[in-house]
């Protein structure tokens, strides 16, 4: 009985549209505007987007007042803007190390520990230990070709010597300004990277 009904009411159906076909052109006509609406309004917010990416800017006391997870997005932001366009924000608990990822232009594989200190240059400096972290993870857990600790505060002398022993990179708060406030990419304002993927794969 169920079945019958089911298929009477769809006969039924059918024959009200063959009546009222003028409905169905309706219809289609709505759903072809509203899926080019659509189209239009993505594809404005993602040109948009490329906009603000390009012209994305930062000053150092702005970085200072971020909360720590909204810094780790502006590093990620940065290095959309640099062309990193799978730049991704993987930081949180049990992120082994890793706040952003990045994959660079030339093929590299970034991976960048954040950390932020609210005072700025008064506070904490980031030590040995917070770069031993990132050298015992970077590579082996996440693949890095290029492991950086982003800092807005100040690193120790062992710190950094530290980082040049295990080619580790370290972006201090000068560095940070320049970065964030400027259009250099952040491999431009760094030394001894390891070549583009594309130049190893060639040679």
């Amino acid at each position: 009985m169920a079945a019958v009904l089911a298929v009477a009411l769809v006969a039924a159906v059918v024959d009200w549209l063959l009546d009222h076909w003028w409905v169905m052109v309706v219809v289609a006509v709505f759903a072809a505007c509203a899926g080019a609406v659509g189209v239009h309004l993505k594809r404005q917010r993602a040109r948009w987007e490329a906009v603000r990416a390009r012209g994305l800017r930062y000053a150092l006391p702005q970085l200072d007042t971020l909360h720590h997870a909204r810094f780790e997005e502006a590093v990620r932001d940065l290095m959309l803007r640099d062309g990193c366009r799978d730049a991704s924000r993987v930081g949180g608990g049990g992120d082994l190390g890793a706040d952003v990822k990045a994959t660079d232009p030339y093929g590299r594989r970034w991976v960048v520990q954040c950390k932020h200190r609210r005072d700025g240059a008064a506070g904490s400096a980031v030590g040995t230990p917070d770069l031993q972290v990132l050298n015992g993870t970077a590579r082996p857990v996440h693949g890095a070709d290029v492991a950086v600790i982003v800092t807005n505060g100040r690193v120790t002398a062992p710190a950094v010597a530290f980082a040049r022993q295990q080619r580790l990179h370290v972006v201090d708060r000068p560095t940070l300004g320049v970065w964030a406030s400027g259009s250099r990419p952040l491999w431009e304002l760094l030394t001894a990277l390891p070549p583009s993927r594309e130049r190893t794969v060639r040679s």
